[in-house]
């Protein structure tokens, strides 16, 4: 491939073409699936993303002979898999030949859809690998889920962000400048030609390794945003002066980093795994009375663009599950809240939902009321046979065939007694439950 002098958008090319150049990620020395070749390095690493696998794989799939076919479920028809699979039978008929099918963004395909590899994946017709950015417990069918083996990338550490991104920086060209020997750039090189020297400070690397939140996608994009900026940003200052531009020499900061990157390193899905796992932390936290954590999980979510009613929904939930009688003023307190971001919207009611959170994570806990209820539901749910009618005293009386019938008789109105009233409440067969107690029927 070639390369324009100075493309810092060419990221393809940092893409690896074999094991020997990735970084691993901390999960994959696991074994990939049944049928894939395993000769060479037995890590399966990471650099990018998922599809650059898919180069690794048929590149070494090319070596031993094996058919390796992608498809992507965003584009992708049951027809297109039907005949992939129709031509790796023939393959594995006349020629012997293995094939492995990859599937990118595999849970964009329906129940129906995915039950299409069954058969094929049991026989060995094809060896399926299916990349995915969700969780497969969720959104790949349980029995394809139990054929499969499922091996999670691990966000990539700061030491082997800070090494891609170097690697990166040499590929294209960029000077980095160590913060402990402060020096004037425009003097390190005397660099004539028309081609930008571009410098960029060792500090800035480390602050963009940290940012990227373990993916080196984000990191190299924050890279090349960065440098782009300064450099628009310095063509546009010698413009405004009316000074001739030379792109001979640029300093990227660390702050050009952080304004290249801007909120794109907080990670949050709000359709996926990461919400429920926010939203758990969030209500852990407040139950453990961390009033740190709760802001921080609160801060993640509103910060990646969470839905403040949602947050404020399960508020309310908490302040009946966790801490009940305890406190039944926080009833109160979540539904003012939840007004409160429903009249004024983001941005202005994060506020009220950290005064809520805060004020949960320190109110008394008491889970009373929800295990009590937990008992009565486990008592309906276990009962056998026909439920027990309500008994005739408490019934409603209405109509005269109801009093006749003896709907209400014997019933005693508590409030014309001045004395405790000796009533039974419960039917008859469960005369004694005391679900407070966890005594269950």
């Amino acid at each position: 491939l070639h390369r324009p002098p100075f493309d810092y958008s060419s990221h393809r090319l940092l893409f690896p073409e074999g094991s020997s150049a990735c970084v691993p990620s901390v999960h994959s020395h696991l074994p990939l699936c049944s049928g894939v070749p395993q000769r060479g390095p037995p890590n399966i690493p990471t650099m990018v993303d998922l599809t650059t696998l898919a180069h690794i794989i048929a590149n070494n799939s090319k070596k031993h002979s094996i058919r390796f076919v992608t498809l992507s479920a965003t584009n992708a028809k049951t027809n297109d898999v039907r005949d992939v699979i129709k031509q790796a039978q023939n393959e594995k008929s006349f020629f012997k030949r293995k094939t492995i099918l990859f599937i990118d963004e595999i849970h964009r395909f329906n129940k129906s859809q995915q039950d299409t590899f069954l058969p094929h994946v049991e026989c060995g017709t094809i060896t399926l690998i299916g990349a995915t950015t969700e969780n497969p417990s969720f959104q790949v069918n349980a029995a394809l889920l139990s054929r499969c083996r499922v091996i999670v990338l691990e966000k990539l550490p700061v030491e082997a962000m800070v090494t891609i991104l170097m690697r990166a920086i040499n590929s294209l060209g960029i000077h980095v400048l160590d913060s402990g020997r402060p020096a004037d750039p425009l003097s390190h090189s005397s660099n004539s030609s028309s081609e930008p020297s571009v410098f960029i400070e060792d500090k800035a690397v480390d602050t963009l390794a940290y940012l990227s939140d373990g993916d080196a996608r984000t990191g190299l994009n924050g890279l090349q945003l960065a440098v782009l900026a300064r450099l628009s940003s310095r063509k546009a200052l010698c413009k405004k002066s009316g000074q001739t531009y030379s792109p001979s020499r640029v300093l990227v900061t660390e702050s050009d980093v952080k304004e290249g990157l801007q909120r794109s390193h907080i990670l949050y899905d709000r359709a996926g795994e990461e919400h429920y796992n926010c939203i758990s932390a969030l209500h852990k936290s407040m139950r453990g009375s961390d009033q740190s954590a709760s802001l921080y999980w609160l801060a993640r979510m509103l910060e990646g663009g969470e839905d403040p009613l949602y947050v404020a929904r399960r508020l309310v939930r908490f302040a009946s599950e966790d801490i009940g009688l305890a406190d039944p003023a926080a009833l109160t307190q979540a539904v003012a809240a939840y007004q409160g971001c429903h009249f004024i919207g983001m941005p202005e009611c994060e506020v009220l939902l950290a005064q809520c959170v805060v004020y949960f994570a320190r109110a008394p806990k008491s889970v009373e009321v929800y295990s009590a209820y937990n008992n009565a539901k486990a008592c309906l749910r276990g009962h056998q046979g026909p439920l027990p009618p309500v008994p005739l005293h408490l019934r409603n009386a209405p109509t005269r065939l109801m009093k006749e019938l003896g709907y209400g008789q014997g019933y005693k109105y508590n409030p014309a007694y001045s004395e405790p009233v000796e009533q039974e409440y419960l039917p008859g067969e469960l005369r004694g439950a005391d679900f407070f107690k966890q005594r269950r029927c």
